[in-house]
């Protein structure tokens, strides 16, 4: 059976291990980041976990390294076939629709943003415009809730989704990292949380939800609708897997929430 990780980092080789500690730093989670942040690194869960695809990603936290970024994905992209690679866009890079043109002719799959790290509203017009120009094209992994700040509100995401109805996303971590349950409260309010265009993904939320409430909300949600992911390099690939494998589910739940949900969001087939 294929085994997706719908969120991972990935960076190249000569900055990983500084990229990896301002995860950690903006996370505060230094002393814990459990992977080294390389594509080998990431590559080695294939064989001691068994996961045979990971939807890997990295942010832009200025617009000169857009280009820069979504040229190493892409290169990683096309070397690895374990690899489905999604480009990044910042919201003040000048011309989007060719970088969106270009990124996608190198193989990418669908673009990443972390509005938080990026310290945009989600909602903010000019990353409007980009939702517009791949709105119906390629799917959106955005970075979604957080306790200390409002740029990735699950309801500014609730808002793009309404305004525009062809635009698929991942809403990460369960659509509301360490708010989980305000997450879904909020998209259940908004009408939107059984969308089949809307995915979550499990990423950075066992460690605070443990199996049983993972469970629940997986069921909340609905089985077709969440993702396996491990958020690499903040958690272990290998550990996360056998956390999400031993939640209780049924094989049925189990194999949508392992690969056929992310086959689904991301437009590639891995089986």
């Amino acid at each position: 059976m294929p085994i997706v990780d719908a969120h991972a980092h990935i960076y190249p080789e000569k900055i990983a291990s500084k990229a990896v500690e301002a995860v950690g730093r903006f996370y505060g989670v230094e002393a814990s980041m459990a992977g080294k942040g390389s594509s080998a690194d990431l590559l080695t869960h294939c064989k001691t976990a068994g996961i045979t695809h990971f939807i890997v990603h990295s942010v832009a936290t200025t617009a000169k390294s857009v280009p820069t970024i979504n040229s190493f994905l892409a290169a990683e992209n096309s070397a690895h076939p374990e690899f489905i690679g999604f480009g990044t866009m910042h919201h003040e890079f000048e011309d989007m629709e060719a970088e969106v043109d270009r990124a996608l002719s190198l193989g990418l799959h669908g673009f990443k943003l972390h509005p938080d790290t990026q310290q945009v509203n989600m909602d903010d017009p000019r990353l409007m415009n980009f939702y517009e120009i791949i709105a119906g094209r390629v799917p959106l992994v955005v970075h979604t809730g957080d306790y200390r700040y409002d740029y990735s509100s699950p309801r500014r995401l609730a808002r793009i989704m309404k305004t525009f109805p062809d635009l698929v996303v991942n809403a990460a971590h369960l659509s509301g990292w360490a708010t989980y349950d305000i997450g879904y409260d909020i998209m259940v309010e908004e009408g939107l949380v059984h969308a089949e265009r809307l995915f979550v993904d499990a990423s950075s939320s066992f460690a605070w939800i443990g199996r049983r409430h993972m469970r629940e909300l997986i069921r909340m949600w609905g089985a077709d609708r969440v993702m396996y992911g491990s958020d690499y390099p903040m958690w272990d690939p290998t550990y996360e897997l056998n956390e999400m494998l031993h939640c209780e589910l049924t094989d049925d739940e189990l194999e949508k929430v392992l690969w056929r949900n992310a086959e689904a969001f991301s437009g590639v087939k891995v089986s």
